[in-house]
C-alpha cells in the first residue's frame, strides 16, 4: 500500500506540469498563427500601396504627356494629309485641317500651295544647317514680317569718370545705324514621275525634303556671299572694300597680300597674320575664316617661322579645320585666288551677318506643266545682309 500511494502522489504531481506545457504549446501556436495573419496583412497592404503608386505614376505621366505629345499628335494628320496631296493631289485632308481649326493653318489658296508638315520642314532645315554655307556661322532669326530691322551702334558710347566734388560732364550721343533686311521669295522646282509617286514604298516626303533642301542651300549659299540684293539677299562681298587703315562704316576693310593674285613670295603667312589682327579683339573671340576649297589647298601648305603648319585638321568627326586656331568654313561660292580678288574672309559672322527668314515653307503640286512628270513648286521667304561692317575683314590678293 505504501508503494502504491507513493506512485499515485507522483502521478498527481506530474499532471499540472503536463497541463502547463500543453497550454504553452497552444498559446505559442496561437501566437504564430496571429503573426502569420499579421504578416500576410502587411504584404497585402504593401501590394495595394505599390499598385496605387504605380497607378499614380501612370496618371502623372499621362497628365504630363499632352504638353509634349499634343503637337506630335496634331502633326500626324497633317503629315498624312500632306502625303496624300503629294502623291495624288488630294487636298481634302489639308482643307479639313483648316476647317477644324488645328494648331497649324495648313490650307491656303490654290496658287499659294500648302504648308509643309513639321517633320518634312525639319528635314529641310537640317539639310540647310548641314550645308557649307554662311548660315552655319551667321546670326539666323525667324520673323513673321516682310522685313527685319537691325539697330547697330557702330560707335562706342561716350563715357567719363565722376567724382563727388567735380561736376559730371555730359557724354556724347552714340550713333545708331538702322539696317533693314527685306525678305525675298526663294523657290525650288523638283519633279517626279506619277508612277514613282504611286509606289507606296517610295518615301515621297523624305525625297522631296532632301531635294528642296539641296536646291535651297545652293541658292542661298551664293546669295549670302555675292548676292546683289535685288530679289535676293545682299551678300557681304557685294559691298565696297577699302584698305583697312582707311576703313569707314558701310564698307568692308581689307588687308593686301603684297602680290597680285598670290601670296607674298617671301613671307606668305604674314598676310594671314595681319588679317587676323586687323579684326577688333571683341570680334576675334568668335571669328571664323571663310574660303573655298582651292584657296584652302593653298593656305594649308603655309608654315610659321619655326616650320609648323598654320593649318590643323579637326580632331573629331564634324569638327572644322582650324587656321591659326580659328575655325575654317569651306564655302565654294567664295572667289578663287586671282588678281584683286577677296578670296578669304575673316570675322565674327554671328555679329557681322544676319539672316532673316519666315519659318513656314509652302509647296504647290503641278501635274500639268511637265507631263508625265509632276512638279512641286516650293517657296519660302528669306533675306540676309551685313549687320556690322566692323565684324568682317577681307584678304585681298593685290599689291596694296
Amino acid at each position: 500500500m505504501h508503494e502504491k500511494e507513493t506512485r499515485g502522489r507522483a502521478s498527481d504531481s506530474l499532471s499540472p506540469r503536463l497541463g502547463a506545457g500543453h497550454e504553452v504549446k497552444t498559446a505559442m501556436a496561437g501566437f504564430l498563427s496571429d503573426f502569420s495573419d499579421f504578416r500576410n496583412d502587411i504584404k497585402t497592404q504593401l501590394k495595394e500601396q505599390d499598385h496605387r503608386l504605380t497607378m499614380l505614376d501612370r496618371k502623372t505621366m499621362t497628365a504630363q504627356r499632352p504638353v509634349l505629345s499634343a503637337t506630335a499628335e496634331a502633326d500626324v494628320p497633317h503629315k498624312k494629309a500632306f502625303g496624300a496631296y503629294l502623291r495624288s493631289g488630294d487636298d481634302d485632308g489639308l482643307r479639313h485641317l483648316e476647317i477644324e481649326g488645328k494648331a497649324l493653318n495648313a490650307s491656303v489658296s490654290a496658287e499659294g500651295g500648302y504648308l509643309v508638315d513639321p517633320q518634312t520642314s525639319s528635314t529641310i532645315s537640317g539639310v540647310l544647317r548641314d550645308a557649307s554655307s554662311i548660315r552655319a556661322i551667321a546670326n539666323v532669326v525667324a520673323v513673321e514680317a516682310t522685313a527685319y530691322d537691325v539697330l547697330v551702334d557702330h560707335n562706342d558710347f561716350e563715357h567719363g569718370w565722376a567724382t563727388e566734388a567735380a561736376t559730371a560732364t555730359e557724354t556724347g550721343t552714340p550713333q545708331i545705324e538702322r539696317i533693314s533686311i527685306p525678305l525675298h521669295e526663294l523657290s525650288a522646282l523638283p519633279k517626279a514621275s506619277q508612277r514613282l509617286l504611286d509606289d507606296s514604298a517610295f518615301d515621297v516626303e523624305s525625297w522631296l525634303a532632301t531635294r528642296i533642301g539641296d536646291k535651297f542651300a545652293r541658292a542661298e549659299g551664293g546669295a549670302f556671299i555675292t548676292g546683289d540684293g535685288i530679289d535676293k539677299p545682299t551678300g557681304f562681298l557685294s559691298y565696297a572694300t577699302v584698305d583697312n587703315d582707311s576703313w569707314t562704316w558701310g564698307a568692308l576693310g581689307y588687308v593686301a597680300t603684297g602680290a597680285a593674285g598670290d601670296f607674298s613670295a617671301t613671307e606668305p603667312a604674314d598676310a594671314v597674320v595681319d588679317l587676323v589682327y586687323s579684326l577688333g579683339a571683341r570680334y576675334r573671340a568668335h571669328a571664323s575664316f571663310v574660303m573655298n576649297s582651292k584657296t584652302a589647298g593653298a593656305v594649308r601648305k603655309m608654315k610659321d617661322a619655326d616650320g609648323r603648319f598654320l593649318w590643323s585638321d579637326g580632331l573629331a568627326a564634324g569638327e572644322p579645320a582650324r587656321l591659326m586656331g580659328y575655325p575654317v568654313l569651306i564655302a565654294e561660292d567664295m572667289p578663287d585666288i586671282a588678281a584683286d580678288s577677296t578670296a578669304i574672309a575673316f570675322g565674327d559672322f554671328g555679329a557681322g551677318y544676319t539672316i532673316a527668314e519666315r519659318p513656314d515653307l509652302r509647296i504647290l503640286r503641278d501635274p500639268f506643266s511637265a507631263k508625265p512628270h509632276v512638279l512641286f513648286y516650293a517657296t519660302k521667304r528669306i533675306g540676309g545682309d551685313v549687320s556690322d561692317f566692323a565684324a568682317i575683314k577681307l584678304l585681298k590678293f593685290a599689291v596694296s
